[in-house]
């Protein structure tokens, strides 16, 4: 059990802590929105994650070969939920900050539920092709150790994939409260903008490099 628990936190936090664009955006809706925001967003992240790890532990090895030849158009429908969510964030931090500038115009739009966020968040993830994979691969390959839970060992399977859900929320948790910090320090109509744009951007050019890839 120790072995799993061990496991699936580093396998967790393998596919929680490189920062691309899920990270960013992560970030921005804290920074922007709300610490709550943040919060579903990062929920959202680490649902599709533990789910991936179920996956990968209950059927890795025939479903790794099937996602792979359509990694491809999944990764560009990514992409593409991530331009289209950064184009509706940068003209929400615009309609924003005209707003602050003229409080007798329209009014900023009302930001999404957190279920909302946390289904969009959930949903982009699941996207992502590469996860399953990497999960299928730790578990499937033997990558994780000589104590790496296999498709027969219920106990250890199920703590590695909780183990895994908890240090990829852990990790998403620690990034929107990043983010809501920076939200603190930037409370005036220019530091608001300035969060927006930057953070919307950098979502843009990650999934336009994504894109670009194929």
């Amino acid at each position: 059990m120790t072995d799993a628990l061990l496991s699936g936190l580093l396998a967790g936090y393998g596919i929680a802590v490189p920062v691309g664009a899920i990270s960013v955006l992560i970030v921005t809706l804290a920074s922007r929105v709300s610490l709550a925001r943040g919060m579903a967003a990062a929920l959202g992240v680490a649902t599709a994650d533990g789910l991936y790890a179920l996956l990968a532990l209950i059927g890795g090895a025939t479903l790794a070969p099937l996602l792979e030849p359509a990694a491809g158009a999944l990764e560009l429908a990514a992409a593409a939920v991530l331009v289209l969510l950064a184009a509706h964030g940068l003209r929400a931090t615009l309609r924003t900050h005209r707003a602050d500038r003229d409080p007798a115009g329209p009014p900023p739009p009302a930001p999404a539920s957190p279920w909302r966020t946390y289904a969009s968040l959930l949903g982009l993830t699941l996207l992502n092709p590469l996860t399953v994979v990497y999960f299928g691969a730790l578990v499937l390959g033997g990558r994780t150790g000589p104590g790496s839970p296999g498709p027969g060992s219920l106990g250890p399977g199920l703590v590695f994939v909780l183990a895994a859900f908890a240090a990829s929320a852990s990790w998403q948790a620690l990034l929107a409260t990043g983010g809501a910090l920076l939200r603190r320090l930037l409370t005036g109509p220019r530091g608001r903008l300035l969060t927006g744009l930057t953070g919307n951007l950098v979502v843009l050019a990650l999934a336009l490099r994504l894109a670009l890839r194929h």
